[in-house]
């Protein structure tokens, strides 16, 4: 038996992306379905775009950077970074991200905006908070948020859109439940909606559970794409 195209993956993901928002009460329009794009060829970007996908996602700059240049002509395309920002990559990275999701420290908010200058836009990021405490993860402490906000909002030339966490990996989506949540209920700390209006949280196994509990960005790789490959 073959296995399901992109394609027919992608029209799969939204429909449940769909039925969580209407599950949770939510307009399904207010989450975005990001395509995690990392270690796949170019080939599989165009399909998934050609299915009508336009937002996607990568870990590495040099990766992101390499892809953008071979997709240019895919002029309404949008790429996001995800993975941790190594400040010498900022440079490479500010031109071509249209949101960066792991802003983690006040030195990397300092060289994002000075870079975001230099290529003449403003370029949107998201705080990154590390939810659960773990040594192996990027991410703030969620006490030193206040202060990676207060940053961002010196900034110049860049603009805090939200808030992203990765919980911890497990196979039971409802483990994630408790680190989603808090995640919504730090926003809710920190000015609300009106002030952080995107959560970038969950995954191909918990999206939905992130749906329930506020998620307006969600990560997708291995539901669209299969099992990764190298790029």
């Amino acid at each position: 038996m073959n296995e399901p195209s992109i394609a027919q993956n992608l029209a799969a993901v939204r429909t449940e992306v769909q039925q969580a928002a209407l599950r949770a009460g939510r307009d399904p329009a207010s989450v975005l379905l990001l395509a995690v794009s990392k270690t796949q060829p170019v080939e599989a970007i165009v399909e998934a775009y050609e299915a009508g996908q336009r937002d996607f996602a990568e870990n590495y700059v040099q990766e992101l950077t390499r892809k953008a240049e071979a997709l240019a002509h895919l002029r309404d395309i949008r790429w996001h970074h995800i993975g941790h920002v190594q400040t010498n990559k900022v440079r490479q990275l500010a031109p071509v991200a249209n949101l960066v999701h792991g802003v983690d420290r006040e030195s990397l908010v300092g060289e994002l905006d000075r870079r975001a200058l230099g290529s003449g836009r403003r370029l949107d990021v998201l705080a990154e908070v590390n939810i659960a405490g773990e040594l192996s993860k990027s991410g703030c402490d969620p006490v030193h948020l206040a202060e990676l906000l207060a940053a961002l909002g010196r900034a110049q030339h860049l603009r805090v859109r939200g808030l992203m966490t990765m919980p911890p990996l497990g196979e039971d989506p409802e483990a994630s439940r408790p680190y989603l949540r808090g995640l919504r209920e730090l926003r809710d700390l920190h000015g609300g909606p009106a002030a952080l209006p995107e959560l970038s949280m969950g995954m191909s196994h918990d999206f939905r559970v992130a749906i329930a509990e506020g998620a307006t960005i969600v990560r997708i790789g291995t539901a669209i794409f299969g099992e990764r490959t190298s790029a």
